[in-house]
């Protein structure tokens, strides 16, 4: 029977979501991404070289696994080819990618959208990585995107001229820069060559692999708070890192999906404005921070830290029929001494155990109602749940018993190969 097995971020990103699908994927026929674009990074050791992924599934790294960049994913060619020459100096095979035909384009314009639109935000800004993934998504549901397949069409160049044209009026008019219309024909024109030996029908590639009883596995972006639909809106990403952004980003079908892994860290962290009800913006959030290196794989900016939320992670289990848990970072947190699990939000009198719309916009009056919990542990290198210490099992006992969901992996440091499965 084929086995399609999902990774997603439950929180708000950089949960660790490299570590497990890598980890999955050495046992997977298909590595597969599904959303996002070079907003996105996973950082994974590979003989003994640390590689950053932002548009490539990381599975590619291990001999047997193919890799495809599904039909949701906005690619930004230039980024594309700087990964693939990386991969290439690390001896990795490049035949094994596949990019669907479906994929939308970044170009320049829509980097410099993404700067013009947070600079109009003025005290609204939302911090987009200035990557032109939101702009992209814009246009393709404007219908005015173009596509991998528009490349190979003879009214591409047709398409692509008008675009920058009416881009530069709008950038003329606010006084930004404007850009060099031959510049990015020329660009394109070449990445349109340099892409076709990796552009096939994923959706068709897919359903094959399927009928072949071929195991898949989907690398999420990003996550569950920053879905455009269910996350902290507007403080969002541009498209829907949950479980239904895994079906429309690839074709699959809801029947194809047999496991989903939420992926969490032992505390929590956040890029970017947005709501961060459990954020320690103390001394505390500073030793966790630099305890769990927390700093963008993409942006390199420090990340707000605080304790984990389970009311938020409860919600995010729910939306994503989240069927076990990930836990990463459980080391960092047996080096704070003690530590603290949110169980509950209060406001105006009302104890929530679980997220309510009630809360949306007055994030900043909730009192999180914590549990604390001794946590002075040491447990790299451990390999078998029965052995770490008590204080360890409490911590992720607690938590499976707020989720209603069983904890399955948990990273025990920094490496890959840190890992408990049980």
């Amino acid at each position: 029977m084929a086995k399609v097995e999902v990774v997603l971020g439950l929180n708000y990103g950089d949960e660790g979501k490299g570590k497990i699908s890598t980890f999955l994927a050495q046992d997977s026929d298909i590595a597969l991404r599904c959303t996002g674009g070079n907003n996105a990074g996973h950082t994974v050791e590979f003989n003994g070289t640390k590689i950053v992924f932002h548009l490539i599934p990381s599975g590619i790294l291990n001999k047997d696994t193919e890799a495809v960049i599904g039909n949701g994913v906005v690619i930004d060619p230039k980024v594309l080819f700087e990964e693939i020459e990386i991969l290439k100096e690390n001896k990795v095979d490049l035949t094994k990618l596949h990019i669907s035909t479906r994929a939308h384009l970044i170009f320049p314009y829509h980097v410099l959208e993404d700067k013009l639109h947070e600079y109009l935000k003025e005290d609204d800004k939302v911090g987009t990585t200035a990557r032109g993934i939101g702009p992209c998504y814009m246009d393709k549901a404007d219908r005015i995107g173009l596509r991998v397949i528009d490349m190979y069409s003879d009214s591409f160049e047709k398409k692509l001229r008008r675009n920058i044209k009416n881009k530069n009026k709008v950038f003329e008019l606010f006084g930004f820069e404007t850009l060099d219309e031959e510049q990015i024909v020329s660009d394109y024109l070449k990445y349109r060559d340099m892409m076709k030996p990796y552009v096939i029908d994923t959706v068709s590639y897919l359903h094959k692999a399927i009928d072949e009883n071929k195991k898949i596995i989907c690398e999420g972006a990003q996550a569950t708070g920053l879905d455009m639909d269910l996350g902290d809106y507007p403080m969002v990403t541009s498209s829907n890192p949950t479980i239904g952004g895994i079906q429309t980003g690839s074709g699959l079908g809801a029947k194809d999906i047999t496991s989903v892994y939420g992926v969490c860290k032992a505390y929590a962290s956040r890029v970017g404005e947005g709501p961060f009800i459990t954020e320690q913006n103390n001394e505390t959030g500073d030793l966790i921070r630099e305890l769990g290196h927390e700093y963008g794989a993409t942006t390199k900016r420090p990340r707000r830290c605080g304790w984990m939320d389970l009311v938020a992670l409860k919600y995010a289990v729910k939306v994503n029929g989240v069927t076990a848990l990930a836990l990463n970072h459980l080391d960092t947190i047996g080096k704070l001494g003690n530590a603290k699990l949110c169980v509950g939000y209060k406001l105006d009198g009302i104890v929530y155990d679980e997220s309510n719309d009630a809360i949306i916009g007055r994030e900043n009056e909730v009192e999180p109602i914590y549990e604390e919990f001794e946590t002075n542990f040491e447990i790299k290198g451990e390999i078998d749940y029965n052995n770490l210490p008590e204080n360890a099992k409490k911590y992720i006992e607690r938590i499976e018993k707020h989720l209603s969901v069983p904890v399955k992996f948990i990273g025990t440091g920094p490496d890959n190969d840190d890992m408990i499965i049980r």
